[in-house]
């Protein structure tokens, strides 16, 4: 009787260890967000650097008077359709470490280089 109370024992306490191991996923924490305004054929910022961590989403919040393209130098790369409105958001990741530079493709400027590291 005492084998099947430890038997028993045994596999209740393995079903709950099983059970409690399973970790919740950690939330990804937030990246840098870059504040841009383009107004009257001017942009800003202009080359600002910033750090970041490779898969850490990073954002662009774009208002903006014209129409132009972001271009993300990434691997991967990434292109986001600017429009003639406010409060427009573009985010995206990047999966290889080093320099990427964020740049406006119609005004032909730099808005930001990003270090990302491993």
């Amino acid at each position: 009787m005492k084998l099947y109370s430890i038997i028993a024992v045994t596999a209740v306490m393995a079903t709950a260890v099983a059970c409690g191991s399973a970790k919740p996923p950690v939330p990804q924490a937030a990246g840098p967000v870059v504040e841009i305004t383009i107004a009257h054929g001017s942009v800003t910022p202009t080359n600002v650097t910033l750090t970041a961590k490779v898969g850490q989403p990073i954002t662009l919040r774009v208002n903006s008077d014209a129409d132009d393209e972001l271009h993300v130098h990434s691997t991967p790369d990434h292109e986001f359709e600017v429009a003639a409105k406010p409060e427009q958001e573009f985010s995206f990741t990047v999966d290889v470490p080093g320099n990427v530079a964020v740049e406006l493709h119609h005004l032909d400027r730099t808005v930001a280089t990003i270090q990302v590291q491993p």
